[in-house]
């Protein structure tokens, strides 16, 4: 009888495992949502934007302006306390999605957001959070906002971006490291195709299937890469305007879950009066640990 109970007790490990491992992802992403709600619900106390978004950055949080990173949360706070929509008034935002790496220590949020100073046609607005997760908490480690077009977004929530498997965290830095360098050959490799087949080609390639892009046209994220892909100006063409390289990057010891920022050029000099550079914010996702980088939100 012990000879056969142990085969089957094996089989039940092996049919409950991933269960197990799904439920545990789906507290973590539950956790998150309910830590970017909690932040949004206590925005309505804040005496200011910039106090609601104070509580929730983390010490080391990079956000993009212009053409440069603001790196550190005073930094980060003093780029948008230089913004008239942030100096007064009342800011509200909602989640509908996020997801969270392997090991449960980082994740991503995106949503749509208010403010109510500043001028009227960009007071509506789109967010993407990058979030690790400390001893007190959720904290956000990377944000990234930028006005919609009027109308109605997408209404409750979508499917969470659970990962492919499961992972405890390492805290070793050379582990660290080594993931750093290949979520940033993801991006350079990423800039590289597109300076060959094109920008909007490129999008499609490296892009996931449920990706999103934040872009500022339409009310809603721009969903899935042949929509990203369709509505660039470049579409169609098989050179880029633009290219690109990670300055920093945050990534989770579970190798599959990360944000990549640095700052894009142009090719050839805008004489439209345009900037010739801007920061990126670009979240990287990977279904195995040594799997191929695919952006899952930018």
């Amino acid at each position: 009888m012990t000879r056969l109970l142990a085969p089957l007790a094996a089989l039940i490990l092996l049919l409950v495992a991933p269960v197990a491992r799904a439920q545990s992802a789906q507290a973590n992403v539950d956790s998150l949502l309910a830590a970017d709600r909690a932040f949004a619900a206590a925005a309505a106390d804040a005496a200011t934007p910039v106090d609601a978004l104070a509580a929730m950055f983390d010490p080391e949080v990079v956000i993009p302006g212009g053409g440069t990173l603001a790196v550190g949360r005073d930094a980060a706070l003093a780029l948008l306390r230089a913004a008239p929509a942030w100096q007064s008034g009342r800011i509200s935002w909602r989640p509908v999605r996020g997801g969270v790496s392997a090991d449960g220590t980082q994740g991503f949020t995106y949503g749509y957001l208010t403010v109510s100073a500043g001028p009227p046609e960009r007071r509506e607005r789109k967010y993407l959070a990058y979030w690790v997760r400390r001893p007190e908490g959720w904290r956000v480690a990377a944000w990234r906002q930028s006005p919609r077009e009027a109308g109605d977004p997408t209404p409750g929530t979508q499917a969470p971006a659970l990962p492919g498997f499961a992972a405890v965290p390492v805290a070793d830095a050379a582990v660290i490291a080594r993931h750093q360098v290949s979520i940033a050959a993801a991006e350079q490799a990423f800039s590289d195709r597109a300076q060959r087949i094109g920008l909007a080609a490129a999008f499609r390639e490296y892009g996931r299937a449920d990706a999103v892009n934040l872009g500022t046209a339409g009310a809603a994220f721009t969903p899935g890469t042949d929509a990203i892909s369709a509505g660039m100006a470049s579409s169609g063409s098989t050179s880029s305007p633009v290219r690109w390289s990670t300055e920093r990057s945050v990534v989770a010891s579970s190798g599959d879950l990360g944000v990549s920022l640095g700052i894009i050029h142009r090719n050839t000099a805008p004489t439209d009066g345009s900037p010739a550079s801007f920061a990126f914010f670009t979240i990287w996702k990977r279904d195995t640990p040594d799997g191929p980088w695919r952006y899952i939100a930018e």
